[in-house]
């Protein structure tokens, strides 16, 4: 870590970013339009490759609206091969470099009727269901605590503030909690009644463990999904990536307009709490 923390620091100066962004499957554009400083992750030491359509593989470092951002041009998965480490690597380098609030953002099949594709949903809770924990290991005591509370890994403040700006820029939203499954297969019909039974409202192969990793350290985390697809069964066609990047692109104008809003009013104070 302190190797790949140098490095970057060589190469952005004096810039110390206080919000990251994790950018989902067809999401990326957001750091094309606003970059400062652009660093390819087979640049850095100690990063691996993206290598899913869709992630161009950039670390990207810009102001927007007067707070200084990084954000991830795509992530690491575990279905790619990594281990959980490598997955959830960048989220520690983010700690490192200063980051207190993150936004994970994700392309998410729709398991609740109520989720249509295109829409945006704010992730209010999570279940993982990858079958594995990134905490597992020896725990770096410089970081987190071995075992840490996972009571309110999405953070009530930021929550209310998307809410909030959501309704500001009249952006519907849904609320719901998202579960995270292995991949790379999508889920089948009789899985997806399954998820539904166990009190999932979206379903997607990311961002759990990344929130994980940031709660345990003490990163506020705030998680929106971009649903892309109706579940297996759910739909009358058939699910492709090619389907969720389409519908990513329909979406990115509200997303893009609200992640601006919510970056606008994250250090906001008198926030009312959320119900």
């Amino acid at each position: 870590m302190n190797k790949t923390v140098e490095y970057i620091k060589e190469q952005i100066g004096d810039f110390k970013p206080e919000i990251a962004i994790v950018l989902g499957s067809g999401l990326g554009e957001l750091a094309d339009e606003y970059c400062d400083i652009k660093i390819n992750y087979k640049d850095i030491p100690n990063f691996p490759e993206s290598t899913v359509k869709g992630h161009q593989g950039n670390l990207v470092f810009s102001e927007i609206n007067g707070k200084k951002i990084v954000m991830m041009q795509g992530r690491f998965h575990f279905y790619e091969g990594h281990k959980m480490e490598t997955v959830t690597y960048p989220i520690k380098i983010m700690k490192k470099l200063g980051v207190e609030n993150i936004i994970l953002t994700n392309a998410a099949g729709g398991i609740n009727p109520f989720l249509k594709p295109s829409s945006l949903m704010i992730i209010k809770d999570h279940i993982n269901f990858m079958g594995t924990n990134p905490l597992i290991g020896v725990n770096d005591d410089s970081l987190g605590e071995r075992f840490p509370d996972m009571s309110e890994v999405y953070s009530k403040k930021l929550r209310k503030i998307a809410y909030t700006s959501a309704e500001k820029l009249e952006i519907p939203v849904e609320r719901g909690v998202y579960i995270a499954l292995t991949g790379p297969s999508y889920e089948t019909p009789a899985e997806v009644n399954m998820l539904r039974l166990l009190g999932a409202d979206a379903v997607g192969m990311s961002t759990v463990p990344e929130a994980i990793v940031a709660n345990w350290m003490g990163i506020k985390v705030l998680g929106i999904s971009c649903i892309c697809n109706s579940a297996a069964g759910l739909g009358t066609i058939g699910l492709s990536h090619k389907e969720v990047l389409q519908a990513a692109e329909k979406a990115k104008v509200n997303f893009k307009r609200l992640v601006l809003e919510i970056i606008k009013n994250i250090y906001q104070i008198n926030i009312p709490p959320l119900n």
